[in-house]
């Protein structure tokens, strides 16, 4: 079972994470979503696609552009579409 946490609040948990590239991709249902909010930030991978970003949210702190997420990636990443992974001290464990 993978988790992610910050500031010991569980944002995903899941038995059914993608691990791409050393990230476990959380699948939609397993994700704290109130937790998350958009952001304007994105980046773009030759070849999963352009990720959009999540502001982590927990008990008002903010952690900008901690969580991504690929809603509409390349065919070589299907198999994480609208899943979402994390950084920028969200501690994931397995």
């Amino acid at each position: 079972m993978a988790k992610a946490t910050w500031k010991g609040t569980v944002l995903a948990e899941s038995d059914a994470t993608v691990v791409v590239e050393g990230n476990h991709y959380f699948p939609p249902g397993s994700v704290a979503e109130a937790r998350l909010l958009p952001s304007a930030h994105r980046t773009e991978c030759s070849w999963k696609g352009t990720a959009s970003y999540y502001t982590v949210v927990v008990d008002g702190d903010e952690n900008p552009d901690a969580a991504w997420t690929y809603p509409d990636p390349k065919e070589a990443a299907a198999e994480i579409k609208d899943h979402v992974a994390f950084w920028k001290g969200v501690e994931v464990t397995a």
